[in-house]
């Protein structure tokens, strides 16, 4: 059952001057990995995050640290299982979000979908991984 959705959109072009104005945002809105992405996949990433806030229906005490995005083996993007996020989405009884992002045109969006289950998904260990990595 889908118990949260989330989009948002942004200005790849407004998204870059802040990021020119203020450098320290990076490192504050983006995981280490994260940073050495184009420009254009910093800003989907921002709206994946802000999506997911969306679909959480707040912060919930969430870093922008604890959002990361990540691609898997077979390059479908998703959210890093850190602790605090798998305790979080653990808590509202979701599984790991899915999320879907683009950028075209000079606009970056991103959707991001929850459902019921497992935040660590069924049969895996994700959160223990998290806490081993200290994620």
């Amino acid at each position: 059952m889908i118990i949260g959705i989330g989009v948002d959109t942004v200005d790849i072009g407004r998204f870059e001057r802040q990021i020119e104005r203020t450098p320290r945002l990076l490192a504050r809105l983006f995981a280490e990995p994260e940073r050495a992405l184009p420009l254009h996949s910093l800003a989907a990433r921002f709206a994946a995050k802000e999506a997911l806030i969306k679909a959480l229906g707040g912060d919930a005490g969430l870093s922008w640290q604890d959002l990361a995005i990540v691609r898997g083996e077979d390059r479908v993007p998703g959210f890093a299982p850190t602790a605090a996020l798998v305790r979080v989405l653990g808590a509202r009884g979701a599984g790991m979000p899915h999320v879907s992002m683009t950028h075209d045109g000079g606009m970056a969006t991103a959707f991001v979908v929850l459902e019921t289950g497992d935040a660590a998904g069924p049969g895996s260990s994700l959160e223990a991984e998290a806490e081993q990595d200290g994620a």
